[in-house]
């Protein structure tokens, strides 16, 4: 097996992971062969440190050395979903309430951006605080079917 079902290996790692604080958030296969990664995305409330993503790299390394899923050479590589990370489930909007985000969406034909602090979520829609041309607070309200992409947006 050259590519490992990511899947599986979630299911396997994600408990282990969680009694130990951190909760996997995605696992991500990259290359093919002998120079291939395994790279788990790890976080927590309050973000991750490098001790968390040290303590998550030893337990999956002692479950994938247990239960050998993948029979090829790799690298692990344990690391936090970042600053701007991505929006996709409704767990990870819940988690950004009251944080800017970044959200791209379709407009009719065409597409546009909404930045902001998002005030609420659940349902077929988000809303978010943007702010107006003339620096005014406004609510937008984004049906969720037309978001392309989301992501953290980083204050400054």
């Amino acid at each position: 097996m050259s590519r490992p079902d990511v899947a599986a290996l979630s299911d396997l790692l994600g408990p282990a992971l969680i009694q130990a604080g951190v909760e996997l958030l995605d696992v991500q296969w990259k290359g093919s062969g002998p120079g291939s990664v395994l790279r788990l995305v790890v976080d927590r409330p309050g973000g991750v440190g490098l001790d968390d993503c040290e303590r998550a790299s030893m337990i999956a390394s002692a479950i994938l050395d247990a239960y050998d899923p993948i029979d090829v050479r790799y690298s692990l590589e344990v690391s936090s979903p970042g600053a701007e990370r991505p929006l996709h489930t409704e767990a990870e909007w819940r988690a950004a309430l009251g944080r800017r985000v970044h959200v791209r969406l379709r407009s009719g034909d065409a597409e546009r951006v909404v930045e902001g602090r998002l005030v609420a979520t659940g349902g077929p829609t988000v809303e978010i605080e943007a702010r107006t041309a003339r620096g005014r607070s406004q609510p937008v309200t984004v049906p969720v079917a037309d978001i392309l992409a989301a992501r953290i947006a980083v204050d400054i």
